[in-house]
Formats: C-alpha cells, sequence, structure tokens
C-alpha cells in the first residue's frame, strides 16, 4: 500500500524561484477541492458524461492528483491499488478493461467489498465511466455452460483535474481532447519538470559514496566490530485473521431503520392502507388443466422443456423465467405445439420493444385474441350465419351443375377456334377442341346421371 502513496507526492512539485527571485504560485492540491461535486450516477455512463476519454499513463496521473487532493472522503491508498489493477489490463490507446471483480480482488489482495466500493470511489471522482452494463442473466443457449454479460469501463479524466493543469479543451464530454495549456498551466508544468530534475540530481549526489564509507576503510571496520554483538530481534506477526472476512458497515444510508409511524385507531395496519385494494401477481402454481382435470408433473416438465428451446431464440421473453413461460405459453403447449411453431408464433407478433413482464404481456396477447375470436362468433351466430349450410352447395354433388359447366366449355372452344381460323390461326393438328369435348358429352362420363 505504501509503494502506490508515495507516487502521489512526487506528482505535486514544489514551486519554481523565478528570475526574480519571488516564488512562482503553483496550483496547490486544495484548490481542487473548490467547486468539486460528487458525480451522480447519471453522469457515470459514457453517453452523459463530462470527463474526457484518456490513455492508460495518464489516467494513472491524474488518479494520483485526484486521490492526494483528497476530493472524495473514501479515496486513499486502496483507490490506487485498484487503479494500478485496473491501467495494468487496459487496452493502450483507448483506455478500455473489462471489470473483473473476482480476479481484481484475487491480484490485489483486497476483498470484494473493497473492490466495490473503490470502483464506486472512481466513479463518483469522475475518473471511471460505463461502456457496458453487465449483467449475471443466462445467455447461453440451452445445453451450454452459463455465459453472463460482463461489466466493461473506460478511463477518463474529469474537468477538474484539467482545470486545475490548466489545460484547454477541444469538444466536451467523452470526446473532448486537450489543445493547449494556459499560461497557469504552462507555469506550473514548467515547475513540475523543474522539481523532477532536481529529484533525479539528489539521488545522483546520494550515490556518490565517501571515502571513508567504502569497503576495507575505517568505518567499515568499526561497523563490523558492532556488527558482531547485533542480533536481530523476534518481532512476530500480529495473528489478527479472525478479522480478514469481517468488513466494516458501509456509510449508506439503507442501514437506518426508518421510524415506526403510528396511527391512533389502529392496532397494526392503517386504514388507509388496509382500506385500499393492492393488485396481487398470479400464482404460476396453477396444476389443473383446462378441462378441470388434475396437471401432472410430465405435462409440466414436457412444457418447460419445450420453453428452454424457444425462450432464447426470442430476446423479448428472457426476462421472464421458464416457469412463468410455462404457465403463459400453456395454450400453445396443450394444443400440441412444438418449439419452431411456438417461436414463429411470436416472432409474427413484431416486437420492437421489451416487455417489463414477458409472461404478463403474453398472456394479456393471448386473452385478446380469444376476446376478439369470440366477439366474432357472437356476430356469426346473431347475424344467422352457417359455415356448413353456406360450404353445403360447393360440398355436395349436383350433376345439373356439372353439366351446364362442361356445356360452357364447349361452346368457348367451339367460339374460340372459329376465331381463330379467321385469322388463320387455326390449330395445327387436324383433330378439333369442339368436336373432342361434344364426344366427351355424348360419352357416358360427361352423360347426366
Amino acid at each position: 500500500m505504501s509503494s502506490m502513496v508515495a507516487p502521489v507526492t512526487a506528482l505535486i512539485p514544489a514551486p519554481r524561484p523565478s528570475v526574480d527571485g519571488d516564488a512562482v504560485s503553483v496550483l496547490p492540491v486544495s484548490a481542487g477541492r473548490r467547486g468539486w461535486e460528487r458525480v451522480g450516477e447519471g453522469e457515470q455512463d459514457v453517453l452523459w458524461t463530462r470527463s474526457r476519454r484518456t490513455e492508460p499513463r495518464a489516467w494513472v496521473r491524474s488518479l494520483g492528483w485526484l486521490v492526494g487532493a483528497g476530493l472524495h472522503p473514501e479515496a486513499g491508498p486502496s483507490t490506487l491499488v485498484v487503479v494500478e489493477d485496473l491501467a495494468g489490463r487496459m487496452d493502450f490507446r483507448r483506455g478500455i478493461v473489462v471489470y473483473d471483480l473476482k480476479g481484481t480482488a484475487r491480484r490485489t489482495g483486497l476483498s470484494l467489498a473493497t473492490v466495490k466500493r473503490q470502483v464506486k470511489v472512481l466513479r463518483e471522482l469522475g475518473a471511471l465511466v460505463w461502456l457496458v452494463h453487465g449483467s449475471k442473466r443466462n445467455l447461453a443457449l440451452p445445453g451450454e455452460p452459463y455465459m453472463a454479460t460482463a461489466t466493461i469501463y473506460a478511463a477518463v479524466i474529469p474537468p477538474v483535474f484539467d482545470e486545475a493543469m490548466g489545460h484547454r479543451l477541444a469538444g466536451s464530454g467523452y470526446e473532448g481532447r486537450v489543445c493547449g495549456v494556459t499560461e497557469a498551466g504552462r507555469e506550473r508544468a514548467v515547475a513540475a519538470v523543474s522539481a523532477r530534475s532536481e529529484a533525479r540530481r539528489a539521488g545522483r549526489r546520494r550515490t556518490e559514496r565517501p571515502a571513508q564509507s567504502r569497503p576495507g576503510g575505517r568505518c567499515a571496520t568499526a561497523g563490523a566490530d558492532q556488527a558482531e554483538g547485533m542480533h536481530p530481534v523476534d518481532n512476530r506477526d500480529v495473528d489478527n485473521s479472525s478479522s480478514q472476512s469481517y468488513e466494516p458497515h458501509s456509510p449508506g444510508s439503507y442501514h437506518r431503520s426508518p421510524e415506526a409511524e403510528v396511527e391512533s385507531g389502529s392496532k397494526d395496519t392503517s386504514r388507509e392502507r388496509a382500506s385500499c385494494r393492492t393488485a396481487r401477481r398470479p400464482s404460476f402454481k396453477t396444476s389443473t388443466n383446462p378441462d378441470g382435470s388434475r396437471r401432472t408433473a410430465g405435462q409440466t416438465q414436457r412444457g418447460i422443456g419445450i420453453i428452454q428451446q424457444v425462450r432464447p431464440r426470442v430476446t423479448w421473453t428472457q426476462r421472464a423465467s421458464l416457469r412463468e413461460l410455462e404457465v403463459a405459453l400453456r395454450p400453445f403447449t396443450d394444443a400440441g405445439w412444438d418449439w419452431p411453431t411456438i417461436t414463429a408464433e411470436l416472432h409474427s407478433w413484431h416486437l420492437t420493444w421489451r416487455p417489463a413482464r414477458p409472461a404478463a404481456y403474453i398472456r394479456a396477447r393471448l386473452a385478446q385474441q380469444a376476446t376478439a375470436e369470440h366477439q366474432t362468433a357472437a356476430a356469426e351466430v346473431a347475424e344467422g350465419w352457417d359455415e356448413q349450410e353456406a360450404s353445403g352447395p360447393l360440398a355436395a354433388s349436383n350433376p345439373d351443375l356439372v353439366r351446364s359447366v362442361l356445356d360452357g366449355l364447349a361452346e368457348g372452344l367451339a367460339t374460340h377456334s372459329a376465331r381463330q381460323a379467321e385469322f388463320g390461326l387455326d390449330d395445327l393438328t387436324d383433330q378439333s377442341a369442339a368436336d373432342n369435348m361434344a364426344a366427351f358429352l355424348s360419352s357416358g362420363t360427361g352423360a347426366p346421371a
């Protein structure tokens, strides 16, 4: 932890003396606190963020300043440990990284709760935005291993850092970029370079050892004599393993229980609450068939097996469980429909949106269809329409009707042949179609019974 805190102070240079002897004022860390507000959840997405995109190295430098500035009360050494792990796995140019909660906790040695808390701190600082919101819902087809959606973050630099560094930006939001610096930013950059140069020169001076401290000298001999009588102290590590599995209480407000509101005149429930009607969700434990018989476990298992093939192929149904869909689609499964037929029927509805409760929507849609069919049947009964009576003349045997149709065909063919002969377009064969039709009618086959 301490190795991560040390670079934070190195990112804050000391004042540089000017030519006149006066110190050039460098923006202190505390100046960034003025006007800074915690980034809300609405601005923690890539579409609504005010922070600009960046690459991992610049992101780590900006986080060193943001944590050292003390903008967020929960930012500290653990935040920098998480930053180092995320930066090591980021895309080098775009700063995109997969969250990998369990892997981050394993690599950093932090607990899952600590990693979650520090990533939330980074989002509230405006240094991390969502590209993809992950989900634990299984997206794999039946028979394939479990597959969920991963959370993907993007590294960004908040406006408070650019204002403190004196950066000029072109564009806004995630697509913004640095196009120059202000005068104060230029002085700060020069002061930072001077501080780094002075630190390097001081390091070189420390590496030059004096002649008396070299091996073989008098100081070395005295140090060897003293080392003979010195022994390492046995300082055992404190055994505090029992507290490693516990996490401190979160400062969130959900741990505070609300005050009880007691209303006079009722012992347990208020009159307003007792008198209001709340819509109860329908129970999915339906154990009877439409004919009133008891539904067997084999029927339910068969229905669930069909729904397991339907749900992956119809995207808007994936919010509902298999049990809910099995109950909602029982009119289809009880009718003997297989999964391709049910899938084609659901796709024929042409939904361009995702219902929040797919099973309830399916039940309502089927109820509307049943109501429409019932109204149509009632209208036909009211009008006296009988389908069997209407289709009776077409289905019954009527020799006179057949004879009249054939006579009409014979007359039409004779007229057509005569007209073709007038234009010199007579048939190529010597046979006459009209004679053939007349012979057919005079035979026993075409004669009426």
